[in-house]
């Protein structure tokens, strides 16, 4: 039987074992509070979406899938405008629905919805980016529209979600 690890101070840690996570030091728990409220107030995700729309109230917001037109035509969430990134600028700022924008492009590997997050707040527009975008709304499982929404509909990984 394996015996139970054993606590080390900082100094052995630091001359035996090397951490790559403890190479930098955490920050105080009021750091950590003000960096994750922060980010709360610029990121949704695709669960917090999905409630929103399954409660079927009005939405204190717009969606927008900041991806090509193309793309959009294939497969977006349900109600989400489209509206490429590289297409924003003042007019098309000013001409999208009062209050927040919640953006989308591909996934966590793309940049996309940064970018068009970025240009919108640069026309005075409140946005937020849905983290994870089209792929994780898809591997959750949650409802598709477009013309390839029923095989985009069959790609959800519901042993990687809860």
């Amino acid at each position: 039987m394996r015996k139970p690890a054993q606590l080390r101070s900082p100094e052995q840690i630091e001359n035996r074992i090397s951490s790559v996570v403890a190479a930098t030091p955490g920050e105080s728990a009021e750091e950590a509070l003000r960096h994750f409220t922060a980010r709360l107030a610029f990121e949704t995700d695709p669960a917090d979406v999905a409630a929103d729309l399954q409660a079927g109230a009005a939405m204190p917001y717009s969606i927008l899938d900041v991806r090509g037109v193309g793309s959009f035509e294939r497969g977006h969430l349900p109600g989400a405008r489209s509206c490429p990134s590289s297409s924003i600028n003042a007019e098309v700022a000013a001409a999208l629905p009062e209050g927040m924008l919640v953006v989308y492009c591909w996934g966590p590997g793309c940049n996309g919805a940064q970018k068009a997050a970025a240009r919108l707040a640069a026309h005075g527009r409140q946005v937020k980016e849905m983290i994870g975008g089209f792929e994780y709304w898809v591997r959750e499982g949650l409802p598709v529209e477009g013309d390839n929404a029923e095989r985009l509909s069959g790609l959800a990984d519901q042993d990687l979600v809860g």
